[in-house]
């Protein structure tokens, strides 16, 4: 039962955005106990977003027999699920809100995005925004965590929202039989498996251009890092969007996503306080 509910939260997903939040937050110089706190009110939040997704999809998940959910599979109840959201949901609030109002305030927007995905968006041609709305906010809940608040920079922004983009496509992939059967018709959907596959190679690419760029002005010095970082994506994306257009996405396909994906968040971490605007 117990692991059954963490199945449904979605841990993988949630573990690696709370743990990028949490290389950022040390990136920019925060301190252990403010790290702590940053990590806690993401987790919290993602959690909320995951356990979210399996309830409202508990029965669609039923119809297409989703062995892998929890749910659907009858190794969990979805009242269960439910209640584990809202209990997540609930805590990000006070979590959020020990790190100041505007961090609260960021951190509430991203969570109440990713909400709107599972509960509508995605069933939507506007299934794209809540990602760019999420990740492309995550920098910024960083950067308004330190003391004083601090804005972060435009490219940082960016990339987060490329980054996020890119993922939304990487994500759906795999299950676009199984949400066609069941009615969900979002972007991916809309315009099909190769270019869904093409455009996420394309942003996650962009991400790690932005990042590079932002890095170089912001320090000379790290050029010679900046072009690497950037010229492994843009190599992975190529032999990518090569697989995408001849053949059926593969386990390959998405660990080069995922490298793409590494690349341009360990650019990120890398800018450091050059994400503070």
């Amino acid at each position: 039962m117990i692991w059954a509910l963490v199945r449904a939260s979605h841990p993988g997903p949630a573990t690696a955005v709370t743990l990028v939040t949490v290389v950022l937050a040390a990136g920019i110089g925060l301190d252990g106990p403010r790290i702590v706190l940053v990590g806690a009110a993401m987790l919290a939040g993602q959690l909320s977003i995951g356990w979210s997704n399996d309830w409202i999809d508990a029965e669609r998940d039923i119809a297409v027999a989703r062995a892998d959910k929890p749910i659907a599979s009858g190794r969990v109840t979805r009242r269960a699920v439910g209640i584990a959201a809202v209990v997540a949901l609930a805590a990000s609030v006070p979590l959020s809100l020990g790190l100041g109002l505007p961090a609260a305030l960021v951190n509430l927007v991203g969570i109440a995005s990713g909400w709107s995905y599972n509960a509508a968006l995605k069933r939507t041609l506007a299934s794209g925004i809540p990602y760019l709305v999420t990740f492309g906010t995550l920098p910024l809940f960083v950067t308004l965590s330190d003391e004083p608040a601090q804005p972060a920079t435009w490219w940082a922004l960016a990339a987060g929202a490329m980054l996020g983009f890119g993922a939304h496509f990487a994500n759906v992939l795999p299950d676009l039989d199984d949400d066609a059967r069941t009615g969900v018709r979002g972007l991916p959907h809309a315009i099909g498996r190769v270019p869904s596959g093409i455009t996420a190679f394309v942003a996650l690419a962009t991400a790690s251009a932005l990042a590079a760029g932002g890095l170089t002005v912001a320090d000379a010095r790290v050029l010679p890092l900046a072009i690497v970082g950037l010229a492994v994506t843009v190599v992975v994306a190529v032999g990518g969007i090569a697989i995408v257009v001849r053949r059926p996405p593969t386990r390959l396909l998405f660990q080069l996503i995922i490298v793409c994906a590494i690349v341009d968040v360990v650019m990120l971490a890398i800018a450091g306080r050059a994400i503070v605007a």
